[in-house]
């Protein structure tokens, strides 16, 4: 018996199948080869067609099918992940209206500034745990306010894995995790924020039924049956936003158990089991896929935009078209780069400036002595620092007992592990697993057995642990140098 997961992210799809009882993978795909485009049609807008997720979608999951080779009748349950924060509109057909805004879409951030500071920080923080920010709710209030045709035909709205959710099974309906991602869940009434949608003048018959992220949320249609190649009638019985779901991937689930992504965005994602926070704007806290009312498990996610984003753009534009002859050239660099520092925050408005839009900076660079390799390694260094800066998430946390993340993306680098390591102070484990693996597991979780499913994860996907360097000095003296480069920009 087998379990299927979906990753949906801005970049790509990946899908992934493991055994149902161990939970060892069998195989994981990602659909299409090349990045998904972003569409842009102005400054700092960020959008997606949902539709193109779906061919991705069916194509996957067909391959997945063929390259595991296995009996498709004998898969029991889907799980999903999803990239945060999106905006899906739909008509009483359940098509979209418009592309979706994605999670790194700054075009609402004045709309939920404007909100945060009418309704007040008090009731903001006592009922949402955040500013209404860029996030779900305040991009609907900007589609009512600049598209109102489109804004009357809407049926309802979703986060991007309630509308995979919704292909697979023609249901429509959401999480109180998803609502809590999209800055729409009331965590002391435990009910959704539709007084926060009246205030924003809009109908709160828009927001989908309810249901617990580990049930069954519906089940795979005749016609997804016959796009997807799955059988029909198999539950989807997990969703999760990506950033808790990676999380639970890497087996994070209590107070002080930290998970690290450096994907195109960089993620600090703690839990702690407390409504409370110092931080009322540049942290966000999210309810974690584990959360009950009884037993508040939140999320608190440092976000930063511009991270694997900007080493991905030195593969695109320079002469190495792959990371490992980019790492292996920043490798022969030394610490510091030879004074190169790199600004990565050229994707959008990041949270930790109040969602100024900093963009990317080269400082330092001399035409007679730097090289790709300094480049390269400053890019590392740079996107480390950032994970780094101001401690913020530390500041807001008072318990750090383990840091995991996964061996994919920008955490395969030596010297970016190394540099948040030692910068952090505290060991980094890193594990062999994906989200796309991680929902895959998390579908057979109906059963809230989290202790078992940890186990499982230790045991088996434990590749490596980064401990912090002895040589600190020359990484602080490095990343001094690098703050100053950076507060000239933030006081310009």
């Amino acid at each position: 018996m087998y379990y299927l997961g979906y990753d949906i992210g801005s970049s790509s799809i990946k899908v992934a199948t493991v055994e149902a009882l161990s939970g060892k993978k069998i195989i994981t795909l990602q659909e299409p080869n090349e990045e998904m485009e972003i569409v842009s049609p102005h400054s700092n807008w960020a959008e997606q067609d949902p539709e193109v997720w779906w061919k991705h979608i069916c194509i996957v999951t067909k391959r997945a099918i063929h390259g595991a080779n296995i009996d498709a009748s004998k898969i029991q349950a889907i799980g999903i992940s999803y990239q945060m924060h999106g905006l899906v509109i739909v008509d009483k057909e359940g098509k979209p209206i418009r592309n979706a805004i994605l999670w790194c879409d700054s075009r609402a951030v004045e709309i939920g500034n404007k909100a945060f500071n009418e309704i007040g920080t008090a009731k903001c923080m006592e009922h949402l745990m955040n500013s209404p920010g860029n996030f779900t709710a305040s991009k609907l209030k900007w589609v009512r306010d600049n598209e109102p045709e489109l804004y009357e035909r809407i049926y309802k709205y979703m986060l991007p894995g309630d509308y995979i959710a919704h292909k697979l099974t023609e249901e429509i309906v959401t999480t109180k995790n998803g609502l809590s991602e999209g800055i729409l869940w009331d965590y002391k009434n435990n009910n959704s924020a539709d007084w926060l949608l009246e205030y924003y003048g809009i109908d709160n018959g828009l927001t989908p039924e309810i249901v617990n992220n580990f049930s069954n949320q519906g089940t795979v249609s005749d016609s997804a049956a016959k796009e997807t190649g799955l059988p029909k009638g198999i539950p989807v019985t997990y969703r999760s936003g990506d950033q808790p779901n990676n999380a639970l991937s890497l087996n994070i689930f209590n107070h002080g158990e930290v998970a690290a992504t450096g994907g195109t965005s960089g993620v600090i994602y703690a839990v702690i089991e407390s409504l409370n926070s110092k931080e009322t704007e540049r942290i966000n806290q999210f309810a974690h896929v584990n959360y009950t009312e009884e037993k508040p498990s939140i999320g608190k996610l440092l976000c930063i935009n511009g991270a694997g984003i900007m080493y991905r753009w030195l593969r695109n534009h320079g002469i190495d078209n792959s990371y490992e002859n980019m790492n292996r050239k920043a490798s022969k660099i030394d610490v510091g780069s030879n004074g190169v520092s790199v600004i990565p925050f050229g994707n959008g408005a990041e949270r930790m400036f109040n969602n100024r839009t900093i963009g990317t900076h080269f400082c330092n660079l001399n035409l007679n002595k730097h090289s790709h390799g300094h480049l390269y390694r400053a890019a590392l260094e740079g996107i480390a620092f950032s994970f780094v800066y101001g401690e913020i998430l530390k500041n807001d946390h008072d318990a750090i007992n383990v840091i995991r993340a996964g061996n994919d993306n920008l955490f395969r680098s030596e010297i970016f592990s190394n540099t948040v390591a030692t910068l952090i102070g505290h060991e980094i484990e890193i594990y062999n697993t994906t989200g796309a693996i991680g929902a895959a597991r998390a579908a057979g979780l109906i059963n809230g057995n989290f202790i078992e499913f940890g186990e499982n994860i230790i045991k088996n996907d434990h590749v490596t642990t980064y401990m912090p360097l002895k040589n600190i000095e020359s990484y602080a003296h490095a990343y001094e140098h690098w703050k100053i480069n950076l507060e000239r920009l933030l006081n310009y």
